[in-house]
C-alpha cells in the first residue's frame, strides 16, 4: 500500500481542529479520513507555530488533561508515602 502525503495546510488544518477546536486527535482523524496517530505528529510537529497554538476551547481541554494526569500522578506517589510510612513505623523497635 502507496503512502498518502498530505499538503501542509492540510496538515495545519488539523492541527486546528484539536487546538483551536476541542477535537481529540482521533475524534480530527475520523473527520478527515487519516491515522489518529498522524494527527498526533502533526500536532507535536506545528506546535512551535503562533497561529496554531492552543487556544480557545482547545486550551481548556487540553488543561483538564494535563491537571487530570497530574492529579492521577499526585494520589499515586500519596499512596506510596503513606506506605512507606506504615511500612517503618512497624519496623522501629
Amino acid at each position: 500500500m502507496a503512502r498518502r502525503k498530505y499538503t501542509a495546510e492540510f496538515k495545519r488544518s488539523a492541527v486546528q481542529l484539536v487546538n483551536q477546536q476541542g477535537y481529540s486527535p482521533a475524534q480530527a482523524a475520523k473527520s478527515l479520513g487519516v491515522d489518529r496517530q498522524s494527527v498526533v505528529q502533526w500536532v507535536q510537529q506545528f506546535s512551535g507555530e503562533p497561529e496554531l497554538a492552543v487556544q480557545g476551547e482547545g486550551a481548556l481541554q487540553a488543561e483538564l488533561r494535563r491537571l487530570r494526569k497530574e492529579n492521577a500522578r499526585l494520589l499515586m506517589e500519596r499512596e506510596i508515602l503513606k506506605k512507606a510510612a506504615a511500612f517503618f513505623a512497624r519496623e522501629q523497635p
